[in-house]
């Protein structure tokens, strides 16, 4: 007689299960929500046993700040690394900014909601450590577009406006389209909050449209 044998998951390489705890957390707080992903949901999609996870961080809200943490990073780089950002004029740097946010409304929704904005409408008020770790990233995508907008307000100033005034309106746009995205099951609102933004700038700049 035969007696089957179990067989086991392959071994999560040394070194490779927080990486891939904070991915498999990327995809299921963006699908579910923070507060919907359970510790054995992110093991089971990470592929990495409850050990694993508690090796690595010591409770969930801690894979939580990690989490938002590796996505402010992540992010920078990425808008840091972007050509319009080697515009000569800096307007058309921001104007660059945001077609690079209306390019990535063309992923699934999911795929382009923000993992800072997400979590803290969560755990704003239960969760300290997580606020505070999405106000870093908030803060990081100020900075995305900060210098650009003092750069052009330098050259062309407007009585009564700041650089950090616009940087911040440019988050409300951002993380208000998306929740608008999210209620409606569609990225129009968040593309058509983009589009006013920029003609908001447009008029403000005494740039033609």
């Amino acid at each position: 007689m035969t007696i089957a044998r179990e067989t086991k998951a392959p071994r999560v390489p040394r070194g490779e299960a927080r990486a891939r705890l904070i991915e498999a957390a990327r995809s299921l707080v963006r699908h579910r929500g923070f507060a919907a992903t359970s510790v054995d949901d992110l093991c089971a999609a990470a592929g990495v046993t409850k050990g694993a996870f508690f090796h690595h961080f010591a409770s969930k809200e801690a894979l939580g700040v990690a989490l938002v943490d590796d996505w402010t990073q992540m992010t920078g780089a990425m808008f840091a690394a972007h050509p319009y950002n080697f515009l000569p004029d800096p307007l058309d740097r921001v104007f660059g900014y945001l077609d690079l946010r209306r390019e990535l409304l063309g992923q699934p929704l999911p795929e382009f909601s923000c993992v800072a904005g997400t979590t803290v409408q969560e755990a704003y008020e239960t969760s300290p450590p997580i606020r505070e770790a999405a106000e870093r990233s908030v803060r990081s995508g100020f900075a995305h577009v900060l210098p650009h907008l003092e750069q052009a307000l330098a050259a062309h100033p407007v009585p009564g406006v700041t650089a950090e005034g616009l940087a911040q309106q440019f988050q409300v746009v951002t993380q208000g389209g998306i929740i608008l995205a999210k209620a409606l099951n569609t990225p129009a609102p968040a593309r058509e909050a983009f589009d006013h933004l920029e003609r908001y700038l447009r008029l403000l700049f005494g740039r033609a449209v």
